[in-house]
């Protein structure tokens, strides 16, 4: 028989691909040296989304959080996407 069906949750994490310029990350990062925390040699973000799903397999879970990377989460382009199941 298939995998139980359970509460999934499934952890987006999308970052900007090396090179591409992070605006945000540069603005902390001036701001940690302004304050006083002049020894962070680099800074870089993230979004992290936590997809939770019940009643399905986690591999079909898996599979409709990558959709949803595809269609709205992510833009390949300039976004690396790692995505991590989490749960039983």
């Amino acid at each position: 028989m298939g995998e139980r069906a359970r509460r999934v949750r499934v952890e987006v994490r999308v970052e900007l691909k090396p090179g591409i310029m992070d605006a945000e990350s540069e603005s902390i990062q001036k701001s940690l040296r302004l304050l006083d925390v002049p020894e962070v040699e680099s800074v870089s973000t993230a979004r992290v989304y936590t997809l939770s799903f019940e009643g399905i397999p986690r591999q079909k879970a898996k599979a409709l959080a990558e959709r949803a990377v595809d269609r709205l989460l992510a833009n390949p382009v300039i976004h690396r996407v790692t995505i991590t199941t989490l749960g039983d």
